[in-house]
């Protein structure tokens, strides 16, 4: 519960941070009309949106397992990140349909002082947002906050391109606006491809391997030789579930101290544990 309640607040705070960001991007654009920063703007309003189904799946993680969803809600947190690629691929079209059509009727700009300006100010929020919520998310072991947080920081690097579009357009190249517009939603679509990855990893029971191998380790001292380790992601929760084989004359109480053996030590070496296993074989 306390680790839902640190990702809640860390995407209230990150929601706050890129809608103010995103607010004055599009003040900016209404002055001067640049398809660069729109498809920055539209991005940044996209990311902060996508706090929202991660807000409303750290709030059911927390409910009590029921009959029917035996293993509790953690898996929603997983398919909020769905929503969060799907929200990021649409913004990305919505920009670079813009920016194309731009492409062939350009349009005249002005304020482009304002323009970078409001270029730094998305780089800013966006690094503001994306520290916080890499920082939250590896603390509570979220790999939804972590791949929004990294998501974040690639936003801050396509708005310092908007910059690099306003110093075309005073160059005297003024295709440099939509250009860079379109090379915006291009870097979006590539970047997403690493976002959909590690979701549907998590999707798919699929863990570090660096994880597994330090379990092991941790575990090594106290488990039989030929201990068998598997986890399984749950939202932020690591469940563990190791098999251990066991001489048939052992008492139960032998085994049970093993299982709290087993379960100390891994609770003490990796974080973010939820439930830990021992089956005797």
């Amino acid at each position: 519960m306390e680790s839902s309640v640190k990702g809640i607040r860390a995407l209230k705070i990150s929601l706050v941070v890129l809608a103010v960001t995103s607010l004055l991007q599009l003040v900016v654009f209404l002055f001067s009309g640049s398809v660069a920063l729109l498809a920055d703007t539209i991005h940044n309003f996209s990311d902060a949106l996508t706090a929202v189904p991660l807000w409303v799946a750290f709030v059911l993680s927390r409910r009590a397992a029921t009959r029917t969803y035996t293993y509790g809600f953690g898996r929603v947190e997983d398919l909020a990140g769905l929503f969060i690629v799907a929200m990021v691929a649409l913004s990305a079209v919505v920009a670079g349909v813009e920016s194309v059509i731009r492409l062939f009727q350009p349009q005249p700009l002005s304020n482009l002082g304002w323009v970078l300006a409001a270029g730094l100010i998305g780089f800013a929020g966006n690094e503001i947002v994306a520290i916080y919520r890499i920082r939250v998310g590896k603390e509570i072991g979220s790999a939804a906050l972590v791949a929004d947080g990294v998501h974040a920081r690639t936003d801050g690097f396509t708005s310092l391109a908007v910059v690099a579009g306003v110093i075309g357009v005073w160059l005297g190249f003024p295709l440099a606006d939509p250009i860079i517009g379109i090379l915006i939603s291009v870097t979006i679509f590539v970047l997403l491809w690493g976002t959909a990855r590690d979701i549907g990893r998590r999707l798919l029971d699929g863990v570090d391997p660096d994880l597994l191998e330090r379990t092991e380790a941790a575990i090594a001292p106290v488990a039989p030789a030929a201990s068998t380790v598997r986890l399984r992601w749950s939202g932020h929760r690591l469940n563990v579930e190791v098999t251990a084989p066991m001489d048939p004359a052992r008492t139960v109480a032998e085994l049970a101290a093993l299982n709290r053996a087993v379960e100390d030590t891994v609770r003490a070496s990796i974080r973010n544990v939820g439930t830990v296993l021992t089956i005797a074989r």
